[in-house]
């Protein structure tokens, strides 16, 4: 079992930054942040295995960063020039094994922590 604790949320004006942390309690092999608006599927945000590949989706590239410590225990999710439409509940995800059902599938991950809002006012 792995329990994930999230933190780093908040409320930022358009065009700002936020930076989300996500503590895991024991080895994992893969990570990701996932987000999920009001009325929308949860989507696959950014991931990181432990040989430090990652993966993002495309609406966030040139904006957010993934990266882990060197500890590999704690997660990060930088986010930059935040937009409106990033709106949502982050949660953070993990893996102790890589799954074929590639890194921005929610079903590749059995280990959820419970959420952190951000909000991004115009």
């Amino acid at each position: 079992q792995v329990e994930l604790v999230e933190s780093g949320g908040g409320s930022v004006q358009a065009g700002g930054s936020l930076r989300l942390s996500c503590t895991a309690s024991g080895y994992t092999e893969l990570m990701a942040w996932f987000r999920q608006a009001p009325g929308n599927e949860r989507e696959g945000v950014a991931a990181i295995d432990s040989q430090g590949g990652t993966a993002y989706t495309n609406s966030v590239g040139g904006r957010f960063t993934i990266s882990k410590d060197n500890a590999k225990t704690t997660l990060y999710l930088q986010m930059n020039s935040l937009k409106p439409e990033d709106n949502a509940m982050y949660s953070c995800a993990a893996a102790r094994r890589l799954s074929p059902g590639g890194y921005l599938l929610p079903n590749s991950f059995p280990y959820w922590g419970q959420g952190t809002q951000v909000i991004v006012s115009s």
